[in-house]
C-alpha cells in the first residue's frame, strides 16, 4: 500500500480510499490489460452548505481511475451495487491509498449488503451481459474478444453472489480465474450456456441465505459525519482572505 497521489484528475477533496479493480483484482489480467482504479474521496463539507453541490464522481482514462464522493459511494453500496461494493473487498495488497477514514469502511463493508440487494444488483448485472452476448456478431475478432469478456464477467458477477448470499463474504479475488475464463470463452461461442448458470444462480439466491433482509445504514451515517467534520474548513472570518479549498487529491484522516 501507497500514500502517493492517485494519478487522477485534480478533484475539489481529499482521496480516502483507492485500490486496483478490475481484471488485475479479479486475476484475469495479462500482458497489455489495462490496469482500473477505483476510490473515493470528501469533498471539502463548507462545499455542500450552498446552492450548488459539487460533482459527485470523476473519471479519467489513461490511467483508468474512478473516483466517487464518499456520499455517493455509500449510497451505491447500500444498494450491492458490484462495481462500486467490490472497493472495500480488496485484498490488501491492491490498496494504493487506505487512509484511518477509508480503513474504518473497510471495516464496516458487511453493514451495506442485504439479501435483496445482491439478489437485484448482482443478478441484474449478470443478465445485462447476457443481454449483450446475444447482439454480439463473433464471427469478427475484436466482437468475439468483447463477448468474451462480456462472458467471464457474467460468471463472475453469478460466482460472487451466491457465495455473498451462502457466506456473507465477497470474494474479489477469484480462486480459479482459469475456470471462469475457459468458461466465458464457450460461453462467448454458445451464448445459451449461461442461461443454465443464471438459473442456478436464482435458484440459490432464492434459498435461505446468511444477508439481512436489508442493509444497516447507521454504520454509514455515523462514518459519513466523521468524514464531514474531518474535512470542514469554517468561513473566513469577514474581511479576512478566502483561501481555496480545490486542489490535487491528497490522502488525509
Amino acid at each position: 500500500m501507497s500514500n502517493a497521489p492517485v494519478p487522477a484528475p485534480a478533484v475539489p477533496g481529499t482521496v480516502l480510499l483507492v485500490g486496483v479493480v478490475g481484471s488485475t483484482a479479479y486475476g484475469f489480467a495479462h500482458a497489455g490489460s489495462d490496469v482500473d482504479r477505483l476510490g473515493l474521496y470528501a469533498a471539502p463539507t463548507e462545499e455542500l452548505h450552498g446552492l450548488h453541490r459539487p460533482a459527485e464522481s470523476y473519471v479519467t482514462t489513461g490511467p483508468d481511475v474512478t473516483l466517487h464522493e464518499a456520499a455517493k459511494w455509500c449510497r451505491l453500496a447500500l444498494s450491492c451495487n458490484p462495481t462500486a461494493s467490490e472497493l472495500v473487498w480488496l485484498p490488501d495488497d491492491l490498496y494504493e491509498i487506505r487512509t484511518p477514514l477509508g480503513a474504518e469502511l473497510v471495516e464496516i463493508r458487511s453493514s451495506f449488503l442485504s439479501e435483496p440487494g445482491v439478489r437485484k444488483a448482482y443478478l441484474g448485472y449478470a443478465e445485462q451481459q447476457f443481454r449483450k452476448l446475444l447482439t454480439r456478431d463473433t464471427t469478427d475478432p475484436a466482437t468475439r474478444r468483447r463477448a468474451a469478456k462480456h462472458a467471464r464477467h457474467l460468471v463472475r458477477l453469478v460466482e460472487q453472489a451466491v457465495r455473498l448470499h451462502e457466506t456473507g463474504q465477497n470474494q474479489v479475488r477469484l480462486a480459479d480465474p482459469g475456470h471462469v475464463r475457459d468458461l466465458g470463452e464457450r460461453i462467448a461461442d454458445r451464448p445459451a450456456v449461461a442461461e443454465s448458470l443464471l438459473a442456478d444462480a436464482a435458484d440459490r439466491l432464492a434459498r435461505p441465505g446468511v444477508l439481512p433482509a436489508a442493509p444497516d445504514p447507521r454504520p454509514a451515517e455515523s462514518w459519513l459525519r466523521r468524514v464531514r467534520a474531518a474535512h470542514y474548513a469554517p468561513p473566513p472570518a469577514p474581511g479576512a482572505p478566502a483561501q481555496s479549498t480545490g486542489g490535487a487529491l491528497r490522502p488525509t484522516g
